[in-house]
């Protein structure tokens, strides 16, 4: 969940710095988006939890597969529904990681979690990074934008808490004091 909520502040992140507008942030900013296409220069060990609505899945085939559907390394889902893989040196991202359940796994589809950067080897396989995954695809593949925004169309936060119900404190502060 950590993982997941470091992925969501870092896009986040972007969205703010891409809204802020102006000629030099934009410029920054399109450059950012747009880069080349990263590569595990070096063997890289990818790891993760799988697991769906119900809980953590204990068995079950992690393969990583590149954009044309080759099978680049494959493991084993750990009874805790740890998975550990090593990705090869060279391999270009983006990749996916897709879960197979085996046939002793009830209850349990299919999903995927997609590896576009470089720099980070925790990637969780669940519901909500399949339909991440799904949505940044039909917004035209898995560039850094579109992963941005089918992050933040699955994520509902509100913008501001307008209630008093989560309010901790000195009610004569909430809001500048009494109105």
């Amino acid at each position: 969940m950590k993982k997941q909520s470091t992925f969501f502040l870092l896009s986040l992140m972007v969205f703010v710095l891409a809204a802020c507008g102006g000629d030099e942030k934009s410029s920054a900013m399109k450059a950012y988006t747009q880069t080349k296409a990263q590569v595990f220069k070096q063997k890289a060990t990818l790891s993760g939890k799988v697991s769906n609505e119900k809980g953590l899945i204990k068995s079950g085939t992690i393969k990583a597969v590149d954009l044309k559907g080759n099978v680049l390394a494959s493991t084993e889902v750990k009874n805790d529904g740890q998975y550990t893989i090593d990705i090869p040196a060279g391999t270009v991202l983006p990749i996916e990681l897709k879960y197979y359940p085996d046939v002793n796994t009830q209850d349990a589809e299919e999903m995927i979690s997609v590896v576009a950067y470089a720099s980070m080897t925790g990637y969780d396989i669940n519901d909500l990074t399949t339909r991440i995954a799904k949505k940044a695809k039909e917004l035209g593949g898995y560039s850094h934008r579109n992963i941005v925004l089918a992050s933040e169309s699955m994520v509902h936060v509100p913008d501001a808490n307008k209630t008093s119900t989560g309010f901790r404190g000195d009610p004569t502060k909430q809001y500048g004091g009494w109105h």
